[in-house]
């Protein structure tokens, strides 16, 4: 029988940005990855497709299109990218690679053809206004305002000079304001910012984004990006935000890559997502990235195209500790060249039912070869505790239960393996390198 879990409390404060959305952690796919720049309708549809009709199912939501979507030449040289704008001075989908996305459509109908699937539609966007509607000072749609008057062309994102940065004054509000409702009304439902997060941390353009997709009435999840987003930062972002990353972009990686100063690496995201633990609530998801598994192709946003450097351990492991830590889930890798194996790891359902149904999920013990998590189960019927190899060597884990807080005995599920074990008074594993257990008890 189950006795006793310990687990941190949560930190209640005032409801965030949008309280009618992302109750439990957004699980979707996103075209970055796969595609980096260059996704297309054709290419984004036959992802939903697939979606659709393989994960839907069993709890996936969200399809993304990644950056660049009003680039008509998006494999060009940074410099000579050829943009997509109205005269308002808003971007607007290539129409080159988004056909159904003319002036006045802009992605409605592409939204449209998601809602029809029974999905939800996001699309990542650069903070800031464009260079080119301040060079030409281009009204301000909704207001007496002009761009010159919202931008600040002091501040530029480190990696991408396309835009500037907006000031916190009333031209600033009234320029997110008119992104906000353009968004809306194309039926979006997530936006993913990027260079907000960290690199650095803008906290009035945060705010000023929040305050706008909140005036459009429309449930629309605001996911911030990059990381690592600062902890001291943490109740802040959980007012405006209902996802913020927490680390820098994880790629496929077991160890971190110096030649690749950016990437994170798997093994690296134990220690933060251990710090962030704390602050995992309901609409409020401190998120540790994407899954850059399956196949990332055939343009992924970093490096080759390629079958997802990850072992099938390495791949277990990531989805253990995401979803015991209650992470975001987003898939990487090409759903159209999606493999029976990382089919199994998107479908697993009770897997699934620790990210999206559990609580007080956190870390129990670290060193530098082995990792212990729990999580209780929502019901109170049970609970979960994972086991990670963090080693390069093969290993026999073994933990008594009763350090735990649980009874002398319990019943004992292996969710990867799915299968019951009976009763036990300790979990034992034999885990390849890199490898992790995943148990339910009961």
């Amino acid at each position: 029988m189950l006795r006793r879990l310990a687990l941190f409390a949560l930190i209640v404060i005032p409801a965030a940005a949008q309280t009618t959305v992302a109750l439990r952690p957004p699980m979707g796919w996103n075209s970055w990855d796969s595609y980096g720049l260059t996704i297309t309708e054709p290419d984004f549809k036959a992802n939903a497709q697939w979606f659709a009709s393989n994960l839907k199912q069993h709890g996936w939501q969200y399809v993304v299109v990644d950056e660049g979507w009003y680039l008509t030449n998006p494999q060009a040289k940074p410099g000579q990218f050829q943009f997509t704008m109205s005269t308002d001075g808003l971007y607007r989908p290539a129409v080159n690679r988004f056909p159904s996305a003319t002036q006045n459509a802009g992605f409605k109908p592409l939204a449209d053809y998601v809602h029809a699937l029974g999905l939800k539609f996001g699309i990542h966007i650069i903070r800031g206004i464009p260079r080119e509607a301040v060079k030409r000072d281009l009204a301000i749609a909704g207001s007496q305002f002009r761009a010159a008057e919202a931008a600040d062309p002091s501040d530029t994102c480190p990696w991408n000079a396309d835009n500037y940065g907006v000031r916190y004054t009333p031209a600033g509000q009234a320029y997110y304001d008119s992104l906000a409702k353009l968004y809306a009304g194309w039926g979006i439902d997530f936006v993913k910012v990027d260079c907000i997060s960290a690199h650095p941390y803008k906290e009035e353009e945060i705010r000023m984004i929040s305050d706008a997709l909140r005036k459009t009435r429309r449930p629309i999840v605001l996911s911030l990006s990059p990381g690592p987003a600062p902890l001291e930062k943490a109740n802040e972002l959980r007012t405006q935000a209902n996802m913020w990353r927490i680390s820098d972009d994880i790629w496929d990686l077991w160890h971190h890559d110096p030649k690749i100063n950016f990437a994170q690496s798997v093994s690296d995201q134990f220690a933060v997502a251990a710090l962030w633990a704390r602050y995992v609530e309901p609409t409020h998801w401190p998120d540790a990235d994407m899954l850059p598994i399956g196949f990332l192709g055939p343009h992924p946003g970093l490096g080759e195209p390629r079958p997802t450097r990850l072992t099938h351990e390495e791949q277990r492991t990531m989805l253990t500790l995401w979803s015991i830590f209650r992470s975001p889930l987003f898939m990487g890798g090409n759903l159209t060249r999606t493999d029976e194996w990382t089919k199994s790891l998107l479908t697993n359902d009770e897997l699934i039912a620790l990210d999206q149904r559990s609580t007080g999920g956190h870390e129990v013990s670290r060193d530098t070869k082995k990792a212990v998590w729990i999580a209780k189960d929502q019901s109170g019927q049970g609970a979960y505790v994972a086991l990670f190899n963090l080693s390069n060597s093969p290993q026999t884990i073994e933990y008594p239960l009763q350090t735990l807080g649980f009874g002398a005995s319990v019943q004992v599920r292996d969710i990867w393996q799915k299968r019951d074990l009976g009763q036990a008074d300790r979990l034992k594993a034999q885990l390849a390198p890199h490898d992790a257990a995943l148990f339910y008890l009961r």
